[in-house]
């Protein structure tokens, strides 16, 4: 890696905003930095409007439905929401499938949602819920009028995170909580595949904060009390980048990243022994912020 200061026409750290950086590759045609203060991986700038990623393409009839075993989980995440009800109002950002917006209704919360992609816009109101297509900021709530919000694997994709925390903090109430993931830049993954990893995919993925980065942001934000562990890793993608080659010495990237993770996640849920052992090598992953995600609570 070379250090350098970034020139003008590079953007500062997503996370932190500092000018301080090193070089680290090409990756689809971007310019990957990393920064030297928090560690983010981001790319150096932002897509062409006509490059960037397409997510009323993105969402069909095989990804607008999840395993069952996912829906359980999300029972238990939601259940964790309970301690922070008031009024009873949660937003999901990013809402995709509407698997969020379905276990906080199975709640009885007051369930609404954001979403870029017109596509899956239709497709959860036709399951009865109101949402709305576009970006947070357009939609004008209240300030303070949520008790939580939820993002899984949002923070990544927009070009100003920044802003976007800053607009979740307004929406948020005194008290209230912001339950994230994101993919972790510094996690297990990263550090043995570097730039072979199949999640620095921009333009899709546009940065990949630390959890430095990540708690920077928040606190930047307004948020308190912030707690981010490290949880998951995916085996069979470490195994298949670091053994399959191509004949000229490149590596296959591993194509089915989403759907190997689920079946992993599915076998590792079937049983209390296979429970038990996720969760001490969650545990184990997270005392050594090794996890591919970082996982966020944070209150306002």
């Amino acid at each position: 890696m070379i250090e350098n200061n970034i020139d003008s026409a590079e953007r500062r750290c997503p996370a932190c905003d500092s000018a301080r950086t090193a070089y680290v590759g090409q990756k689809n045609d971007f310019r990957m930095l990393s920064c030297q203060k928090c560690g983010t991986l981001y790319t150096s700038g932002l897509p062409a409007p006509e490059s960037a990623e397409d997510y009323d393409g993105y969402y069909n009839s095989e990804n607008l439905s999840v395993p069952d075993f996912i829906n359980k989980r999300l029972d238990e995440i939601v259940a964790g929401f309970s301690a922070y009800r008031q009024n009873g109002r949660l937003l999901d950002i990013g809402f995709g499938a509407g698997t969020v917006l379905q276990a906080a209704a199975r709640a009885g919360w007051t369930a609404t949602g954001i979403e870029v992609s017109q596509t899956a816009v239709e497709y959860v109101r036709g399951l009865g819920f109101t949402v709305f297509c576009g970006e947070l900021a357009e939609a004008k709530y209240p300030d303070g009028h949520f008790d939580v919000i939820t993002a899984s694997e949002v923070l990544e994709h927009v070009p100003e995170p920044d802003a976007l925390l800053r607009e979740m903090a307004r929406v948020l109430r005194p008290g209230g909580l912001l339950w994230a993931t994101t993919p972790n830049g510094k996690g297990l993954s990263s550090r043995l595949l570097g730039l072979r990893w199949s999640t620095v995919s921009p333009p899709e993925h546009l940065q990949l904060f630390s959890l430095k980065g990540l708690k920077t942001m928040l606190d930047a934000a307004g948020f308190r009390r912030v707690r981010i562990v490290t949880h998951g890793v995916n085996p069979f993608e470490i195994l298949h980048t670091l053994r399959q080659r191509r004949s000229n010495g490149e590596v296959q990237e591993c194509s089915d990243r989403v759907g190997s993770s689920y079946r992993l996640n599915e076998f590792l849920t079937e049983s209390h022994s296979r429970k038990a052992l996720k969760g001490i090598a969650n545990g184990l992953l997270s005392v050594g912020h090794f996890g591919d995600s970082l996982k966020t609570w944070a209150e306002k």
